[in-house]
């Protein structure tokens, strides 16, 4: 406290009012601990259940936070923090509830196990707790886990040199079995798609209408022109997957697809009743938009998308977003959480990629 100007030091308080949606948590710019990595599951009494990392220069790049609310989104409580966990999915399976991502910033493959509501969790130490291989420099996001065939399966890739070389990966594993051990598990062989100029990242699991399964992937483009970026942005990759999780194929000349959104993280899910497959997208083109325009799209097919509405939109590409969005189907609803990057009342967030809160949001009658 300082009096001798007359006048009394008053703290510095955020101001979180105008940030759209509830604030699930929040990190100021000047911590260095940027807010990642968002994810969301919906318990079957109700509860819903979120996470995130935490990424920047004042993390060590492997520490999760997860929180748990008990009316609908409204209000939210920090339930745990994990170490040694990273780029994951909350996600229930067979009642139980579990986190399955890398150990760390381009880490190995791990996955958790709580049995207390996400309070408690397992530890991924060796091959039958939950360490899925012993190898490094595997990368993800959370991306859907999805049930198909009497298996869950989830897309990895693996860092292997330049971006434009990472590997395209899928891990399987079937019901009823002990998905800590990682002798349960599948690894497909990984696919190269090596002088095509692009990252392929972030893959989402879906059945196509012909029943077979496909990975969509985002395509990030790299060392192109700004033009040809941007002209090529709102497109996607989609990857191939045999019925046995083995062999991932792709055709250069069919499975790049017109996809708004495609250059930046994407969730993709299908809904049974309306028969079509919906994401939320940061659309980058008309107009211009890094990740500041946030829409919803949909498809019957998985390769034509047309844009139903918006959902969040700044005028400002520059220190504001709503990127890397989880969502999920909640009867007529569509409930999602966004890394956001907002004005506080502080300076705002360092800039639109470094987010310094997390956000939940509902889309009412989604189908309608």
């Amino acid at each position: 406290m300082d009096l001798s100007n007359g006048l009394v030091d008053m703290p510095i308080i955020p101001d979180h009012s105008g940030v759209p949606g509830t604030v699930i948590d929040y990190s100021p710019a000047s911590l260095g601990r940027y807010i990642g990595s968002p994810s969301i599951a919906l318990a079957a009494n109700g509860d819903y259940f979120a996470s995130h990392d935490f990424f920047g220069p004042g993390t060590d790049n492997n520490e999760m936070a997860v929180f748990k609310s008990e009316d609908r989104g409204e209000t939210w409580e920090k339930i745990s923090t994990i170490f040694g966990q990273w780029w994951s999915t909350i996600f229930f399976h067979e009642e139980e509830l579990y986190l399955l991502g890398t150990s760390r910033e381009f880490g190995s493959p791990v996955i958790r196990r709580s049995v207390d509501g996400g309070v408690n969790w397992t530890t991924p130490q060796d091959s039958k707790s939950g360490l899925l291989s012993p190898e490094d420099k595997y990368h993800c996001a959370p991306v859907p886990v999805m049930s198909h065939d009497g298996y869950l399966w989830r897309a990895f890739e693996l860092a292997y040199g330049p971006r434009a070389d990472w590997l395209v990966q899928v891990l399987s594993v079937p019901h009823g079995s002990d998905i800590l051990n990682s002798d349960s598990w599948r690894f497909s062989s990984p696919l190269s798609h090596s002088g095509q100029a692009s990252e392929w990242i972030e893959g989402n699991i879906v059945v196509a209408p012909t029943g077979e399964l496909k990975n969509i992937l985002r395509r990030n483009l790299i060392g192109v022109s700004p033009e040809l970026f941007k002209l090529e942005s709102d497109k996607a990759i989609m990857v191939n997957i045999d019925n046995e999780g083995k062999s991932l194929t792709h055709n250069i000349e069919a499975d790049i697809l017109n996809f708004p959104g495609g250059g930046v993280k994407f969730t993709i899910r299908y809904d049974e009743q309306s028969a079509m497959y919906w994401a939320l997208v940061c659309k980058q083109k008309n107009p211009d938009a890094y990740r500041n325009n946030l829409v919803m799209v949909s498809s019957e097919n998985l390769i034509n998308w047309e844009i139903r509405q918006p959902i969040l939109h700044h005028h400002d590409m520059n220190t504001h977003a709503f990127q890397y969005v989880d969502w999920q189907f909640e009867g007529a609803d569509i409930v999602f959480v966004s890394r956001t990057s907002f004005e506080d009342g502080l300076g705002g967030a360092n800039d639109a990629h470094d987010a310094n809160y997390m956000t939940f949001h509902r889309v009412l009658d989604f189908r309608g």
